[in-house]
């Protein structure tokens, strides 16, 4: 199973946060391959530039690869694929990560319940 991780629950692997449920740590364990999406730093990166999150973006984002996540990059289809969802979720990141889902066949591992009410993304974990 290859994931797409978004980004809270990367900090929280970062942190050893015991929000990180166990089947969300088996889950990151197993995998093949876990993502993060450059939509989820550029959300992080406005929410520090905003002053609701502290921290240093480089630092953020040497974490992606301190959690051994890859970036997954946001390409046009990815995009385009938020045409195609119905607005049960209205986060534009949160729109974007599952239709990235959803466009390369991943399994969107979120902290974010409504969207579990997407059917179209294979699995998402509340952690």
């Amino acid at each position: 199973m290859t994931l797409l991780v978004d980004i809270y629950i990367d900090l929280w692997v970062l942190e050893d946060a015991p929000a990180l449920t166990r089947s969300a740590r088996d889950l990151l364990d197993h995998a093949d391959e876990a993502y993060v999406s450059a939509a989820s730093v550029w959300e992080l990166c406005i929410k520090m530039a905003l002053g609701k999150l502290s921290g240093s973006p480089a630092a953020m984002v040497q974490g992606i690869s301190a959690s051994g996540f890859m970036e997954l990059p946001v390409l046009a289809a990815h995009a385009m694929g938020v045409a195609d969802l119905p607005p049960i979720h209205h986060d534009p990141f949160d729109r974007l990560l599952v239709a990235q889902a959803r466009s390369a066949s991943l399994t969107l591992l979120t902290a974010d319940a409504q969207l579990q009410r997407y059917s179209n993304v294979a699995a998402i974990l509340r952690a």
